[in-house]
């Protein structure tokens, strides 16, 4: 994997912990020359994150949509920035340049830009892998959600082992350098 986009909260969270793992992430990312995708701006886990891999001497490559550009939160030291027109625009971006994606911790938004790509994904449209970096358990009722949607027929279990997740950046990358997509169809069948 060369390329990876990171989907995680322009808000740094109440805990140090985010801040740090964000940081961390970042510096694994240019260590093992990973170039970082990611939605462009300079605020919260978005600009620790950036700021970390630029930093360690990556690459990094923002994709924003220019009325969040024109709130002037848009990070000025990237090595490459993306003006898209919408939020769909940035997301079908960020899929098209990576290898893979990884959720830290976040918002709606972070929850959104994830699972339109896994979604996609389990639709047959890519066959990239999806991690979570469960940061301080924050993902745990996620995961659990979706035992209930296998539990109670929404979600086939294969699908829901689509979830690549780990608390250790290391080992999810690993995961997601060794992930197999899933070779059955998503359609869960009448009886």
């Amino acid at each position: 994997m060369n390329r990876i986009a990171v989907f995680c909260g322009s808000s740094m969270g109440n805990s140090a912990v985010y801040k740090n793992e964000a940081a961390r992430l970042g510096e694994i990312l240019a260590e093992n020359e990973i170039e970082l995708i990611y939605g462009g701006a300079n605020v919260g886990l978005m600009g620790v994150l950036a700021d970390s891999v630029l930093q360690n001497g990556g690459k990094v490559t923002g994709v924003i949509p220019a009325f969040i550009q024109d709130k002037e939160i848009a990070h000025s030291s990237l090595t490459r920035l993306i003006t898209v027109d919408t939020m769909h625009r940035r997301k079908e971006e960020m899929e098209r340049l990576c290898d893979g994606v990884i959720a830290l911790p976040g918002g709606f938004g972070t929850l959104d830009e994830f699972f339109e790509i896994i979604t996609w994904g389990q639709l047959g449209l890519h066959q990239k892998p999806a991690g979570i970096l469960n940061v301080n358990g924050y993902y745990d009722h996620l995961l659990h959600l979706s035992k209930t949607m296998v539990d109670e027929g929404f979600l086939k279990e294969t699908n829901r082992k689509m979830l690549i997740v780990s608390d250790s950046p290391e080992e999810l990358l690993q995961k997601m350098k060794n992930y197999s997509p899933p070779h059955e169809s998503k359609w869960i069948e009448k009886d």
